[in-house]
């Protein structure tokens, strides 16, 4: 794995607050509207997840982390109770600002720590073949794409994956 320690030492990784579903909602929004040009539904689909999410939280079972640097959040990372053996991670995100340093890594290997130390037996995710840097993370963690189909949404044609790692 990454050596990341020394690369972190300004990153406070914390549970959520008030107002940081919101901030992961409209960050989503944002980056993947520019940077995609997905439309609004991807927006609407990260406000189901967080809602899900806060609505049924079980602490014994699933986490999130809020990623803040100088006191600025720039970054999330999810696991949620797929069932009784499986972890999912969802909403990684990190923020122009603050990619390059391996916080995508830190909060992938946070998440995948957590979800052993519950003992998970599989951790899975989906993701979207046009998120590069995400996708190297998770094989560089050992998740295997498991299958791939494309589909239509978000005002694209996008090609969606399912990954999985054996804990």
């Amino acid at each position: 794995m990454d050596a990341l320690q020394p690369r972190h030492s300004a990153i406070l990784l914390r549970d959520p607050q008030s107002g940081d579903m919101d901030w992961v909602v409209e960050q989503h929004g944002e980056i993947y509207a520019r940077e995609y040009g997905w439309d609004d539904r991807f927006k609407a689909l990260v406000a189901d997840i967080a809602a899900q999410f806060t609505q049924h939280f079980d602490p014994a079972w699933e986490k999130c982390w809020i990623a803040e640097k100088d006191g600025a959040r720039v970054g999330s990372a999810f696991v949620v109770r797929k069932s009784a053996g499986v972890a999912q991670l969802r909403m990684l995100l990190i923020t122009p600002a603050a990619r390059g340093c391996g916080l995508g890594a830190l909060l992938t290997d946070e998440c995948i720590a957590f979800a052993r130390s519950k003992g998970y037996a599989r951790m899975v995710l989906w993701t979207n073949s046009c998120l590069l840097q995400a996708r190297h993370i998770y094989t560089r963690r050992g998740f295997e794409l498991i299958r791939s189909e494309p589909y239509s949404d978000f005002g694209q044609n996008l090609v969606g994956e399912h990954w999985e790692l054996a804990l």
